[in-house]
């Protein structure tokens, strides 16, 4: 997925994109309400395919409205993009908290959240804080990364992946939830020697982005997202000594 870095500001959202603050919004009109499902779903649907970085042209013309329609809703693209990336970091948090409540095996926990994510297309959606990656030194963030995921495990050595904190202003879009979830049913299965041992949170949500590939015939996409995850979940599994 390509991901365009973008600045997700408090005064963006004052703007008109946020939902917390002082006073409720009007309700909208029927029209209007229906303008917004359609930009959102249009949203969703080219982010998507193209990433962050598509223009908000794309959306409108995905949503068959003008692209001043689109702008009196969400003032700027930084407005829109935190709303998608909200709506779908709540969603995948929602689906790993049923698969941790519902199921009693680590391995089957885990499994069904990531079968169900990559299915529901999360990782073409996931806020680029979460998925933007860096390469540690040795040792260098380690207490400060352990302190903001307490599951994930940090490996000696040169060249480990880690999350990168995207913006520390609040962690605004409830990335630390999801990394909480995600994190418990990590522990979970690496406790029960199901899960290999160097296998982290990123690790986890890196998966979900990689096994959701963006094709253009429906079929074959879920053809390929399936196949893809099930090389990866073999991957992610320990293995007896």
């Amino acid at each position: 997925m390509h991901v365009q870095d973008t600045h997700w500001s408090t005064a963006a959202l004052a703007s008109g994109g946020g939902r917390s603050g002082g006073s409720r919004p009007a309700p909208l009109r029927v029209d209007a309400q229906r303008n917004l499902e359609h930009v959102l779903r249009a949203a969703r649907e080219v982010f998507g395919e193209l990433g962050y970085g598509a223009p908000m042209e794309d959306v409108a013309r995905r949503a068959r409205v003008g692209v001043g329609t689109v702008y009196r809703r969400f003032p700027s693209k930084d407005v829109l993009v935190r709303r998608i990336a909200e709506e779908e970091t709540a969603r995948l948090t929602e689906q790993a908290r049923a698969a941790l409540g519902q199921e009693d095996e680590p391995w089957s926990a885990l499994s069904r959240f990531l079968r169900t994510s990559v299915a529901s297309g999360a990782g073409r959606l996931l806020p680029p804080q979460v998925l933007r990656v860096g390469v540690a030194e040795d040792g260098a963030g380690t207490a400060a990364e352990e302190a903001r995921v307490p599951q994930q495990r940090s490996q000696a050595g040169a060249g480990e992946l880690r999350l990168v904190d995207g913006d520390r202003a609040g962690g605004e879009v409830g990335t630390a939830a999801l990394l909480d979830v995600v994190g418990q049913l990590v522990e979970r299965a690496r406790t029960a020697g199901e899960l290999r041992a160097d296998v982290s949170v990123s690790d986890v949500l890196l998966v979900i982005a990689t096994a959701a590939p963006s094709l253009p015939d429906a079929a074959q996409q879920a053809a390929a997202s399936t196949r893809l995850l099930d090389i990866l979940l073999e991957g992610l599994r320990s293995r007896p000594a």
